[in-house]
């Protein structure tokens, strides 16, 4: 693959990713402030050593010409291009989110709240999934419940102030994790000294989240949305990475497409990551999306990746 320009920087994972999807390594060629005869024939050399017949356009601004013309005439040729924004969202499954809010204003267009019908069906996927999963887990409400209060003493449950549907905040219940008066951090640690031994195993294993079924219930949360963030981090996100208010569009979710194909996050680049996850979710969100979320879900929680 042959990528134009730098646009954006492609993530070690996500590289990772392309090669193993493409079959083929991913070759970089600068094109900013160079003239198009340069760029042109470099493009040129790279397809005649046969490497790939895909090229994306990474370019910070609109491609010259010249350029143009030169795209279009090997397209005719089998090459096929990729315009950035699409190639994220074809290959990658997510949005491109720009670094600041006065570029790609047309970013917003197709990202709106669910439909009635779509609140409907998720509203009957979200049941259905909660009171299955409630089945098979009680026995395991209650041996989390038990082991939180023999490992740790205090509250079995964690309750905090989220950000939900509309940015309005509610009471999100999780297992508690931490040990009592933990000090105060926004992020964890490997190794992190406030949890206990089968918290850290409830992370990993997602079994902390399982109260949060009642949430859902109650139509707090959905099963599959965005992560539900705590207020005080959201207030920072949302000075600090363009668009992140977007994702409080529909409701957060116990698991979500941005958990399961991306690391858990220690900083706000983690945070813009995982956005362009969430926007792709909520811009193609079909009934098929759901359950590739919950079939990744599963693969997670069993490798206990503790995305």
């Amino acid at each position: 693959m042959l990528v134009l320009g730098s646009k954006y920087n492609f993530t070690e994972l996500e590289l990772i990713r392309l090669n193993k999807q493409l079959n083929s390594p991913i070759s970089n060629i600068p094109v900013y402030m160079r003239p198009d005869k340069d760029v042109i024939d470099e493009i040129k050399t790279y397809l005649a050593s046969g490497e790939s017949k895909v090229i994306v356009l990474n370019l910070r601004q609109a491609p010259s010409n010249a350029l143009i013309k030169f795209l279009t005439h090997i397209e005719l040729q089998g090459i096929k291009y990729y315009t950035f924004d699409h190639f994220m969202e074809k290959i990658l499954h997510k949005c491109f989110v720009p670094d600041n809010d006065l570029d790609h204003l047309s970013f917003l267009e197709e990202v709106s709240h669910f439909s009635k019908f779509q609140y409907l069906q998720k509203r009957i996927f979200d049941i259905t999934a909660i009171l299955t999963l409630f089945i098979f887990t009680w026995p395991v409400l209650l041996f989390a419940a038990y082991r939180v209060k023999k490992e740790s003493p205090g509250p079995v449950f964690f309750r905090q102030s989220r950000i939900g549907l509309n940015g309005k905040p509610f009471m999100c219940a999780k297992f508690r994790s931490m040990h009592v008066n933990s000090h105060f951090d926004p992020y964890t640690q490997k190794n992190d000294t406030r949890i206990f031994p089968f918290g850290n195993f409830m992370r990993k294993t997602r079994i902390d989240e399982l109260p949060q079924m009642w949430n859902v219930l109650v139509g707090e949360m959905h099963f599959i949305g965005p992560r539900a963030e705590w207020d005080i981090l959201v207030q920072g996100y949302e000075k600090a990475i363009p668009y992140y208010s977007e994702r409080h569009i529909v409701c957060p979710g116990i698991t979500g497409w941005a958990q399961v194909h991306y690391p858990y996050g220690q900083n706000e680049e983690d945070t813009r990551q995982k956005l362009m996850y969430d926007l792709y979710y909520i811009k193609h969100w079909n009934l098929i999306v759901e359950f590739q979320t919950v079939w990744k879900t599963i693969e997670v929680v069993l490798g206990r990746k503790g995305l």
